[in-house]
């Protein structure tokens, strides 16, 4: 659960930094209002800050300086003589220009659009986008220096002396300020790593091979790792949209962006004896995916030089109290400008008062050796990079000294020198280990390579079985295991029976990732309520929901199954899956039928189905990035596209198995990011199966009831409502991001989010399969399918209420008339997301 990995952070350790001069302070106007987007800078230099909303500002250096200068459009520039280094809480008034005192427009600072000499230079860098950096060349490589680092920040004598830090105090000792937004700090995290960026423009190709990864903390940071490439991915300011935290900003340099900024030309000077103009931005309305800040650009390429960009506090954003970015650009010749450094902070937090703590996450990446012109094979990019070598994880320490692009501070140090003394501390050790075991769901046992769990699976509830318990683990002797097994037991209190499932998995071949798994399963299953079935014995169980539905959920099955499967990614990204699995169904209730006709029978109709099965399965997932070079990967779900392609091969015979028949499946999902509209999921499925079949192998349109929404599922369809041999489906769902309540003045400050969904099935059920799944058993299911007019269903919800909650409002489109159909429904979900 990624949601969880920030906290498992503060949990490391920590360190110190050293600055010359600070000024912190906020800026006002004659009427004692605040002056939001004020403009601070030290006095003969290019160092400075754009206040904020409420006129709130904080400015660093390393240097000595002596006099600050505060400036905005319409207001009188005043220079502040600093009498000492350190300079808290100070107030700065700004006086009006007498000639606009009249000029609503500047009061209120809004800026013009019309003969506007900022905006002319950005429709400059329009032009010109294109031409700079890495993308003027058809092939490009370079060097990149990443380091990540977690800081819990706002740390005051209450918070020293809580029982929580008790033995731990040694901790605390050199606690500093952010440069960036004045706060104390404590790092506690440090991950570098170095890699060689190559690419391509003619075929739109990139590839980055890892040199040397390093953490601090224990075996399994990579977790924290993914996360924080999951949160921090890439990204162009030039785009007009840049995408982090699962959103879309809009950058100040959108062809959009005089829709959604205020800009006007403040300054112009030589930087790197190239003449450049500096203009500073800010968003026209609130509670938008924007920024706020400054840039300066080339008087002639139009090329960025430097840019900062700070998140407005009010944009619709979860769980982060503040995003700062930096960027700087060297200069290659007179017309190239390539980018050298980039800086990302960002500040988590529960809330966004000005006093809550959280934790900063920074990410610092540096470039340089840049080489252009030098054409690759094709197959270089397709070919995959093998980082299972464990030399790249334990480069020796001359590695870092000749490749880090900048060194360590003090504080940076510290984080990898203090860490070995709190893995002595008996309470560090129980406060971390409950944390990881919320964080992954399994509670470790080190001693014994055991973790025990999912904990969260521990209870559950159906007609069936009543209240059920399940207990379970797996063997985990580290984060990259070339085998594992998982195994687990269930009870339920009704039927008064037990459950068990094993399975165990080895990797074969690292390079191919070849991987043999096997294992059974004998549970409850609910067969409704997903079109495809996964090879993975243990990687469904759909048999409980939750205790308040909205009918009886009765329609279950036994499932007893065995299988053993071979799994290759002969090409990157291309999984390739052989099973053979035998399975033995029955109905679990006596209110459900999963009887069909049966000649050999002596009564002519069978109870239990006996089925075995060959199945090829191929999954290709487009731009996918893993992490981990083990038996199980990680890899980023929600940015992930998938397509998918299935064939089951049934064979009568083998081992009493009852039926011929073969189902060919396929389906693709795909995310989408639209820009300032939000974010869109999407999923289309298709299959058919070519035979005679009883109901246990056809195809279930999914139903869904439970009060909870799951994606692809049908929220007004109850389980078993539609039943096919010929399928397909559509799902799509908007998540708009706040952008319509943040036009709504009433509604704007809770920061609450529209999603809208459609949902679509059409299906087809041959005579033959109706005849044979047609008996005289009065617990036999209504055998129909969605062939007259394809059955629909929408929904609008509102999302992000109290940051965690979300209502949809379900409506059935058709069908009205089955027996108990459900015209309207509420579901509910809830999440972390930003």
């Amino acid at each position: 659960m990624k949601r969880y990995f920030p906290i498992i952070i503060f949990l490391l350790s920590f360190g110190f930094t050293y600055a010359q001069t600070k000024v912190s302070g906020r800026v006002f106007d004659e009427n004692n209002e605040p002056v939001a987007y004020a403009n601070i800078i030290f006095k003969g230099s290019i160092e400075g800050a754009i206040s904020d909303e409420n006129g709130r500002f904080y400015l660093e250096s390393k240097k000595t300086w002596k006099t600050l200068v505060i400036s905005f459009l319409g207001y009188e520039t005043l220079e502040y003589t600093l009498t000492k280094k350190v300079n808290y809480n100070m107030k700065f008034v700004l006086k009006e220009e007498a000639n606009t005192l009249n000029e609503v427009v500047i009061v209120t600072g809004k800026q013009p659009k019309k003969n506007n000499p900022a905006i002319d230079i950005l429709r400059k860098i329009w032009e010109k986008r294109r031409k700079n950096g890495v993308r003027k060349f058809d092939q490009y490589q370079y060097k990149k220096y990443q380091k990540v680092e977690f800081d819990l920040n706002t740390i005051d004598s209450t918070f020293k002396k809580r029982r929580l830090f008790r033995g731990m105090e040694f901790v605390f000792k050199n606690v500093d300020t952010s440069a960036i937004t004045g706060k104390t700090y404590l790092p506690v995290f440090l991950n570098e790593s170095v890699s060689e960026v190559y690419g391509d423009n003619t075929i739109n190709k990139e590839k980055e091979v890892l040199k040397g990864n390093k953490n601090t903390g224990f075996s399994n940071n990579q977790a924290i790792i993914d996360f924080i490439d999951d949160l921090y991915t890439d990204y162009n300011i030039y785009d007009n949209y840049i995408k982090f935290f699962y959103k879309s900003f809009v950058s100040p340099l959108s062809r959009t962006g005089i829709q959604n900024y205020n800009y006007y030309l403040a300054d112009s000077a030589f930087i790197d004896n190239k003449w450049c103009y500096n203009i500073i931005y800010y968003p026209r309305r609130k509670n938008e995916l924007t920024f706020k800040g400054d840039f300066w650009v080339n008087d002639s390429t139009f090329a960025i030089k430097e840019i900062n960009m700070q998140a407005s506090k009010n944009a619709n954003i979860n769980w982060v109290k503040d995003i700062y970015i930096e960027q700087e650009f060297d200069i290659l010749n007179d017309s190239i400008f390539l980018l050298k450094r980039d800086y990302f902070l960002s500040d988590f937090a529960l809330n966004k008062r000005e006093k809550s703590r959280g934790l900063y996450g920074k990410r610092t990446t540096l470039y340089t050796n840049y080489e252009f012109d030098k054409k690759l094979d094709e197959k270089f990019y397709e070919k995959k990079q093998y980082n299972f070598d464990d030399t790249v994880y334990n480069q020796p320490d001359e590695f870092w000294e000749d490749n880090r692009l900048e060194k360590l501070n003090k504080d940076e140090q510290g984080v990898y020198e203090l860490l070995d003394t709190l893995k002595t501390v008996k309470k560090f050790k129980r406060i971390y280990n409950t944390i990881a075991t919320l964080s992954s769901g399994y509670y470790e046992f080190d001693s014994i390579n055991f973790d025990y769990g999912p904990i969260f699976s521990t209870f559950g509830f159906n007609d069936v079985e009543g209240l059920r318990i399940r207990t379970g683990g797996r063997t985990y002797f580290g984060y990259n295991d070339p085998w594992r097994i998982e195994a687990y037991t269930a009870y339920g209190f009704k039927d008064r029976k037990f459950k068990y499932g094993i399975q165990g998995k080895v990797l074969l071949d690292k390079k191919s990732r070849l991987i043999l798994s096997g294992g059974n399963r004998r549970d409850v299953e609910q067969i409704g309520a997903s079109l495809t079935a996964t090879t993975d014995v243990l990687g469904r169980s759909n048999g409980s929901s939750s205790l308040v539905g909205t009918g009886s959920n009765d329609r279950l099955t036994n499932l007893n199954l065995s299988m053993v499967s071979l799994e290759i990614e002969p090409l990157r990204n291309l999984v390739l899956s052989l099973s053979n699995s035998y399975k033995i169904l029955r109905s679990a209730s006596p209110t459900f039928s999963l009887d069909y006709n049966d000649p050999t029978s002596p009564t002519g109709v069978s109870s239990e189905l006996k089925q075995y099965e060959t199945i090829f399965t191929a999954n290709y997932y487009p731009g996918r990035k893993v992490s981990g070079t083990g038996v199980e990967i990680s890899t980023n779900t929600d940015r992930l596209r998938n397509i998918f392609l299935q064939v089951t091969k049934g064979s009568k015979g083998p081992f009493g198995s009852d039926f011929d028949y073969t189902k060919v499946q396929l389906a693709y999902t795909q995310p989408w990011f639209i820009g300032g509209f939000g974010r869109m999921r999407t999923s289309l499925e298709a299959g058919k199966t070519f035979g005679e079949v009883p109901l246990g192998l056809l195809s279930v349109v999914p139903g869904n009831q439970t009060y909870f929404a799951f994606f692809n599922t049908f929220n007004q369809l109850d389980f078993y409502e539609f039943v096919t041999d010929t399928y397909s489906s559509f799902h799509l769902e908007h998540n708009f991001n706040g952008r319509i309540f943040a036009r709504i003045p009433l509604l704007r400050k809770l920061n609450l989010r529209t999603v809208v969904g459609f949902r679509t099935a059409w299906g087809q059920l041959s005579d033959k399969n109706i005849a044979l799944n047609t008996t005289n058993n009065p617990s036999q299911i209504l055998l129909q399918a969605p062939n007259k007019a394809p059955y629909f269903e929408y929904s609008i919800g509102i999302a992000n209420i109290l940051k965690v909650l979300r209502v949809d409002f379900n409506f059935r489109g058709n069908y009205l008339n089955n027996p108990g159909a459900r015209k309207f429904g509420i579901t509910f979900g809830t999440g972390f997301y930003f």
